[in-house]
């Protein structure tokens, strides 16, 4: 199992947006689940900047996201271009094996 870990500061004035897009339930998630292979997400709020966020996405190899990637293009481009708005920054921390 690999996870994919992001770290997201959020505008505050779109916390909540942005917590709706990016929780277990949320829009990402659902284009996930379209795939195989993917196993969930957590989203993690920093206790002591309540707008800065982690993300860890959990899938069964590299290679099943990396297929969603392909099949889900141009619905994962348009999502991501869409939440752009909520954040102010978004950077990928890595990408993690579980042992």
């Amino acid at each position: 199992m690999i996870q994919f870990v992001w770290e997201f500061v959020a505008r505050k004035d779109c916390v909540h947006e942005f917590e709706r897009h990016y929780s277990s339930a949320g829009d990402w998630a659902n284009l996930f689940q379209k795939s195989p292979g993917y196993r969930g997400t957590v989203l993690l709020r920093d206790a002591e900047q309540p707008n800065r966020y982690v993300t860890i996405d959990a899938w069964d190899g590299p290679e099943l996201y990396q297929r969603m990637r392909n099949d889900f293009a141009e619905e994962f481009d348009r999502l991501d271009r869409a939440c752009e708005a909520f954040t102010e920054t978004e950077r990928r921390l890595g990408a993690f094996e579980v042992l």
